[in-house]
């Protein structure tokens, strides 16, 4: 069921449903791809997930734009400090939470929500576990995925990244008019120092450094853009759908959490 659709008194009979809000970007994404990538996968997969399970979620519509300030040297990027999304994601799940809703999951789509939403689950946790105990998600689905988006065949490039073979991809299977892969080429890249994942082509050590795109990307774009074709995108896209629908079909039957410490 789709958020939008529905009527207030119809919405508040559906409190017991999972309540799924995608969340996205309107940044760069090389030269080779549109603006709305991020926006266009995240939501087609949360569409199919709500298709999948028919009467079983509540689809809100997606929140386009994102944290993408490391992103703004290229322009073509529309973006909202970390700090402000950080708020805004805790005060759009605090309206849900006031409106009934319990299971709620932000099901996400640029790699630069991570930090912020993760610090607002922190602040909702703090502030709302006691008493009203919900369950709040934030589910990646290229990470939920796991290795389809991990160098599994036939993925050529062993992980996904930003404007990749991977995007990209997917993005010609569902949005062809939106690529030109005549523009896409392998950007110049900082060396491999063994410690940090500037193509996550390196295992992840322990060692974050957080640096602005265009001091990692000499147009844009990361991995291998040019290896990619919308058979591979059919196939991450439906693996994506697949395996984000069985996380919100076991999410739905959690138990809400309870306090261990008392008895």
């Amino acid at each position: 069921m789709k958020f939008s659709d529905l009527s207030y008194p119809k919405i508040n009979q559906l409190r017991d449903k999972v309540i799924v809000l995608p969340i996205a970007a309107i940044e760069q994404h090389g030269p080779h791809l549109g603006v709305s990538t991020d926006t266009d996968l995240v939501t087609w997969i949360a569409q199919k997930a709500e298709q999948n399970l028919s009467e079983g979620i509540l689809l809100c519509p997606t929140l386009a734009y994102g944290s993408s300030h490391h992103h703004l040297a290229f322009g073509g990027t529309i973006s909202i400090t970390a700090d402000t999304y950080t708020l805004i994601i805790v005060e759009l799940v605090e309206s849900m939470l006031k409106s009934g809703f319990r299971r709620i999951v932000l099901l996400n789509g640029h790699g630069g929500n991570i930090t912020p939403v993760k610090q607002a689950l922190a602040i909702l946790g703090n502030k709302y576990d006691s008493d009203l105990s919900p369950n709040i998600a934030l589910v990646t689905y290229w990470e939920t995925a796991g290795k389809v988006f991990a160098g599994q065949s036939p993925m050529e490039s062993p992980a996904l990244s930003h404007a990749c073979e991977y995007e990209t991809s997917m993005m010609l299977h569902l949005f062809p008019e939106k690529v030109w892969m005549e523009n896409a080429v392998r950007p110049m890249r900082p060396e491999s120092n063994g410690y940090i994942l500037w193509e996550d082509d390196e295992a992840y050590r322990g060692v974050t450094l957080f640096k602005q795109t265009q001091f990692i990307s000499s147009n844009g774009s990361s991995g291998e853009p040019q290896l990619a074709n919308a058979e591979k995108g059919k196939h991450l896209l439906e693996s994506a759908a697949a395996s984000v629908t069985e996380f919100l079909q076991s999410f739905k039957n959690w138990p809400l959490s309870r306090d261990l410490s008392k008895k």
